[in-house]
């Protein structure tokens, strides 16, 4: 796992994301990762198995308007059900879009 800016928001509030948050993540991690997508949208993560070429397109994060648009590919409906903490940070960043939770 590879994060394309440490400090992008979907890493950083309200949880602050470590490599660490991504152990213990179960098969499967993820399912049909963009592979297009246009330039007003960022990469936030890239991952790969081993042997194989990185992926960029698990999670894409684009402001809009007042709010922020989410895409990500990533297998949350196996990682929440097993109890994987990381992806429970993660999920709770995604839901956030960047505010914390004093700011509205």
């Amino acid at each position: 796992m590879t994060f394309a800016s440490a400090a992008h928001p979907a890493l950083t509030t309200p949880n602050a994301l470590t490599a660490a948050d991504f152990a213990g993540w179960i098969q499967e991690r993820g399912l049909y990762f963009a592979e297009k997508w246009d330039p007003r949208y960022q990469t936030v993560l890239s991952m790969h198995d081993p042997d194989e070429p990185a992926l960029a397109g698990s999670v894409l994060w684009a402001r809009h308007g007042k709010g922020t648009f989410v895409y990500t590919g990533l297998a949350f409906f196996r990682q929440l059900p097993a109890g994987v903490p990381g992806a429970f940070r993660l999920f709770a960043n995604l839901l956030a879009g960047g505010h914390a939770a004093h700011a509205h």
